[in-house]
């Protein structure tokens, strides 16, 4: 299986009910979270979250929590989803995850969850596909494949929008991103939805045409660090501590020099690639390198707009719970405390107070 993957099969229900218990446990645990000096982190391999692993291995992270006398873990957690479900059940206090994910699993789940910091947004991992053809419409009564309920099925409800069409107009085939290369080599496929890298294998074919890709929907799948609302406000040296430490990881990284080439080949490699894939991967991210940029996109109007889109789909597609009657049932709070759906349920927030601080040089 490729390293750089974002992996959403849902889980059996029989781990969705056990889910729910620890959940309920966990919810319980942290609502009236105390004050402590040690925290875990979990992250999982893809581009945007590979500076966690840097920072752990470089001490960048270990130097800021000493900063502010507490202890930080960051946990490599090799399977994506089960990061999430280890962080909703209590046994992380911040997770590395995308904005329909931490929507969909941990805040339906009930547990109050911050955007701590917005890393990136994909801007052309994430792409639609086709063979032989060039036009987005053609898509029309094909099978595509790709990995369902995940943020590929988001980008091709949302390319099927741009022409006027639904999921009604093609059908959907769920196929590992593990198999998604081989399959489109198949004679009888014409149709996926896939992201880098195996976007870029297959993009390489000379039948291959990317259609419609994340670029054209820029800021909509967002890269983030969350933890535990109740935890961060209990310790906000928590809060201080990983922005601080993210922030001079970006100053690392982004740099033409020996140290920001090391950093990026020394990332590259942890996810199984080079320098020059790293940098592949990067050249389709668009990094919020600088804090201030962060906290623009943060308290602008993306966030909002594109959580509208992202609760509707993750609502017709029984992602919000059996209990949920409409998408206002999970509220989403927004940097200027404005709340998109109910607002006795919010569980899922945008804060820009850390990265702000980040900007201003008072960390």
């Amino acid at each position: 299986m490729n390293p750089f993957q974002r992996v959403f099969f849902r889980l059996p229900l029989r781990l969705v009910l056990l889910g729910v218990l620890l959940t309920a446990m966990a919810a319980a645990g942290t609502a009236h979270a105390q004050q402590k000096d040690s925290f875990r982190i979990a992250w999982s391999i893809y581009v945007g979250w590979m500076p966690w692993g840097f920072g752990a291995d470089s001490g960048i992270v270990d130097k800021w929590a000493d900063q502010y006398g507490i202890d930080i873990e960051i946990v490599q957690i090799n399977d994506y989803i089960e990061s999430i479900n280890l962080y909703t059940a209590g046994a992380f206090d911040g997770v590395s995850v995308t904005n329909m994910d931490a929507l969909t699993i941990p805040a339906a789940g009930g547990v109050d969850t911050t955007a701590l910091i917005v890393g990136d947004f994909s801007d052309g991992n994430d792409g639609l596909i086709l063979k032989g053809t060039d036009r987005l419409e053609d898509v029309e009564g094909r099978n595509v494949h790709l990995v369902e309920l995940s943020v590929s099925h988001y980008l091709l409800a949302r390319a099927l929008d741009s022409v006027g069409m639904t999921e009604r107009d093609v059908r959907v085939v769920n196929t590992s991103d593990a198999d998604i290369v081989a399959t489109f080599g198949s004679r009888d496929v014409d149709a996926v939805v896939t992201w880098n890298p195996q976007l870029g294998e297959i993009r390489a074919r000379d039948d291959a045409h990317v259609v419609f890709d994340s670029s054209q929907i820029p800021g909509e799948v967002m890269d983030l660090m969350v933890v535990n609302t109740a935890v961060l406000e209990a310790n906000p040296k928590l809060g201080k501590a990983l922005t601080g430490a993210w922030y001079e990881i970006m100053d690392v990284m982004r740099g033409d020099d020996e140290a920001g080439r090391a950093a990026r080949a020394a990332m590259g490699e942890a996810g199984g690639t080079d320098l020059a894939g790293y940098e592949a991967q990067l050249a389709s991210t668009r990094m919020f390198y600088d804090a201030a940029d962060a906290v623009d996109f943060v308290t602008g109007p993306e966030p909002e707009e594109t959580m509208e889109k992202v609760r509707q789909f993750a609502f017709e597609h029984g992602l919000l719970g059996e209990r949920a009657p409409n998408p206002d049932f999970v509220g989403i709070e927004f940097a200027d405390g404005s709340i998109l759906g109910s607002a006795d349920n919010v569980r899922f927030r945008f804060n820009a107070e850390y990265m702000g601080m980040a900007a201003e040089g008072e960390l």
